[in-house]
């Protein structure tokens, strides 16, 4: 049986833990709420850059594509995970996921490209197999966010330009709830010509139709950025959402653990004291009818 000392110290060790685990679940909490309230700012702006878009294509030059033939079909996959632990599964089943589309979608009979963010992830699909071309930085924060995804940006243009890869898609977590997410996959380029099409048709929401006086070319390929841009900066939000969700759902299971600790070690504690002051009392009485018994 351990002593009242010891299980005083453990109980203590464990408000402290219990204490640091809160801590986590509150801020994991306030991320989760300040990247939903970005992914929301994300879709207003993916929405004013799918409007340029129908402005470009609606006045679009004669013999003029909007969506360029793939040359290669080499793929380049950008898997976003995270640099920090306690969060479960989460890296673990984005890298199983990415590995069995990687698989599906096929890669011309060449190594795919591959770009991680977060070195966890990377560690993850070198154990797939995978060679990895470069690993960034998972962002810590929302600002933090925009530089890696210029990178990002930047890299898969050099893939297009200089090794000729055309096709580019984008593994992520996806959040569901608080608490839960779902592994996705999106593909990025090349445009889709269904749905540049279906842009291209639809009404505008006004009776004034804007123009432009840029050249069309040049705005265009801006538009295509931004919306490159938006996709990249949307998977990163999402996929930071759901690794505080992860790590919200690790530190709740971990809190009920500690509570439960905390209640054995209680009950063991008050036990273990009972019975010490028990003891001491018996042997308070037994010494005190030992002197009334040699005093007779």
């Amino acid at each position: 049986m351990q002593t009242v000392e010891a299980l005083r110290r453990q109980i203590k060790t464990a408000k402290d833990l219990h204490s640091v685990v809160r801590t986590m679940k509150a801020l994991a909490a306030v991320k989760i709420t300040e990247l939903q309230n970005a992914v929301r700012s994300l879709a207003d702006y993916n929405r004013t850059v799918k409007m340029g878009l129908r402005v470009a294509l609606r006045n679009r030059p004669e013999g003029v594509a909007a969506s360029e033939p793939s040359h290669s079909d080499r793929l380049g996959v950008v898997v976003f995970g995270s640099d920090q632990g306690m969060c479960g599964q989460f890296n673990e089943e984005i890298g199983r996921h990415a590995a069995a589309e990687i698989d599906r979608l096929g890669s011309g009979g060449e190594p795919p490209a591959v770009l991680t963010v977060g070195g966890r992830v990377t560690a993850r699909l070198e154990d797939e197999g995978l060679t990895i071309q470069q690993s960034f930085p998972a962002p810590a924060s929302i600002g933090g966010i925009s530089p890696v995804m210029a990178d990002l940006l930047m890299q898969i243009q050099a893939w297009r330009f200089e090794q000729g890869i055309d096709r580019v898609a984008l593994f992520y977590n996806m959040q569901l709830s608080t608490a839960t997410y779902r592994p996705r996959t999106l593909l990025m380029l090349p445009l889709d010509p269904d749905w540049l099409a279906s842009l291209e048709q639809e009404a505008w929401p006004s009776r004034v139709l804007p123009t432009f006086t840029l050249e069309w070319e040049r705005l265009f390929a801006a538009l295509v950025r931004e919306y490159l841009l938006v996709s990249l900066f949307r998977a990163a939000a999402e996929s930071q959402a759901s690794e505080n969700a992860a790590r919200l759902a690790s530190m709740q299971a971990a809190d009920r653990n500690i509570e439960e600790r905390l209640t054995e070690l209680d009950a063991e504690f008050h036990h273990v004291r009972q019975t010490s002051i028990t003891a001491e009392l018996l042997d308070i009485v037994s010494g005190f009818e030992a002197l009334t018994g040699e005093e007779q």
